[in-house]
């Protein structure tokens, strides 16, 4: 995989550098509420216009359906890239149309343009490999080169991602690279106590990830929305707590390999509980319970680990030489079920270890709860991408760069 101090190495000033960038910022109408994933990009971006490059930035953001929508337009990104840099940014309101070729047109060694939203074109997410295709040859006519740096997207077999490198030359991003880099070293060569801390809402998306670290991890810890399963799982009453019953049975299975394989697979012990989830835009008070994690009340729903589970994860996490953390252990959007997501924080930022938070909500987890992200080892910019790559699936995006 080529990086982008070869391509600054031979020379970019004057060419148009395509770079796919992971824009995919949370918005509030217009205002961006986290512009970590800019911040990200940054670097590749900034070093391109210094060396001369015409720059041009593409990604997507949300989901709209292959159409234009004025709700997930890139123009509020292209705003904050540009107060970032402290230059103008040129914002194209099309992808490959004639808002598009002109701005590109018009673009001097060192300038930046943003085109909008690729997913305002069917062709970005097409199954149907021609129809992809043609997409990204009107993508490749924009540009001379291409740099790959969306990290968020790469698990995605998308025009921009995926069948555009082909088309040109291409090179890996900055931020790219350093995922890579780091991606290996929670699999290729792990320094032990190697400890996973896994949250989020839904066990089935955490499975595949947990097949693989039965084998790979000392310690796997359970907290979010996903550890009513486990503990329904192993037999306790879990009231109207979140549940996938259907995946009951391979959680069983996975306790038991964990057992036999001398792999800690840690439950709360303890729940804070309500009658209800909670207003989350009021923010009014939960008025939480905390009761032992296998006597769930009737009628009570788990939010968030308890006070006792959370001294228990700081010590599990005390010792760890390596900690991977995918997942809110709790609702930490609102403050009274905000502690435990705090606590596995806190832990990873007091661990000795190498700590890496995996993207997502856990990466919104440690900027809305006001930590400093520098004081983690590292911070993904890519949640679903940063478990398929510990799942060992070949993701697209990495593939299309390789020679």
């Amino acid at each position: 995989m080529k990086t982008i101090d070869e391509l600054l190495s031979e020379g970019v000033a004057g060419k148009r550098v395509f770079v796919r960038a992971d824009l995919n910022v949370p918005l509030d109408g217009t205002a961006i509420t986290d512009d970590g994933r800019i911040r990200a990009v940054l670097p590749t971006v900034k070093a391109l216009a210094d060396a001369g490059a015409r720059v041009v930035v593409a990604s997507h953001l949300g989901r709209p359906k292959g159409a234009p929508d004025p709700a997930f337009s890139l123009a509020p990104a292209a705003t904050r890239l540009g107060e970032l840099l402290g230059a103008d940014v040129a914002f194209a309101t099309d992808t490959v149309g004639e808002s598009a070729s002109s701005t590109v047109a018009e673009l001097a060694d060192g300038q930046v343009a943003v085109v909008e939203n690729l997913r305002f074109n069917a062709g970005e997410t097409s199954k149907d490999d021609a129809e992809r295709g043609a997409f990204a040859d009107q993508l490749a006519a924009l540009a001379d080169v291409y740099v790959g740096d969306g990290f968020g997207a790469v698990h995605r077999k998308h025009a921009s991602v995926f069948d555009l490198p082909a088309r040109l030359p291409h090179y890996a991003g900055y931020l790219i690279a350093t995922e890579v880099g780091v991606l290996r070293k929670l699999t290729d060569d792990v320094k032990r106590p190697y400890v996973v801390a896994l949250g989020g809402a839904k066990v089935s998306d955490k499975l595949a990830v947990i097949d693989q670290l039965l084998g790979k991890a000392d310690r796997i810890l359970i907290g979010g929305g996903m550890a009513y399963t486990f503990l329904k799982a192993k037999g306790y009453e879990i009231g109207s707590s979140l549940v996938q019953e259907d995946q009951i049975p391979v959680v069983q299975e996975y306790l038991e390999r964990a057992e036999k394989s001398g792999v800690e697979l840690v439950l709360p012990v303890d729940t804070l509980v309500a009658d209800e989830f909670p207003d989350m835009k009021a923010k009014t008070p939960g008025n939480p319970e905390n009761v032992a994690a296998d006597a769930i009340p009737a009628g009570k729903m788990g939010l968030d680990i308890g006070p006792e589970t959370r001294k228990l994860y700081a010590s599990k996490l005390a010792d760890a030489a390596t900690v991977f953390w995918n997942g809110p252990m709790g609702v930490f959007e609102h403050p009274d079920y905000a502690e435990g997501t705090k606590a596995v924080a806190q832990a990873l930022l007091d661990s000795p270890g190498f700590t890496v938070v995996g993207g997502g909500d856990s990466a919104a987890a440690v900027r809305t709860l006001g930590f400093d992200e520098q004081a983690f080892g590292h911070i993904s910019t890519g949640g679903g991408a940063s478990l398929e790559y510990l799942e060992g699936k070949t993701l697209p995006g990495l593939a299309a760069l390789e020679d």
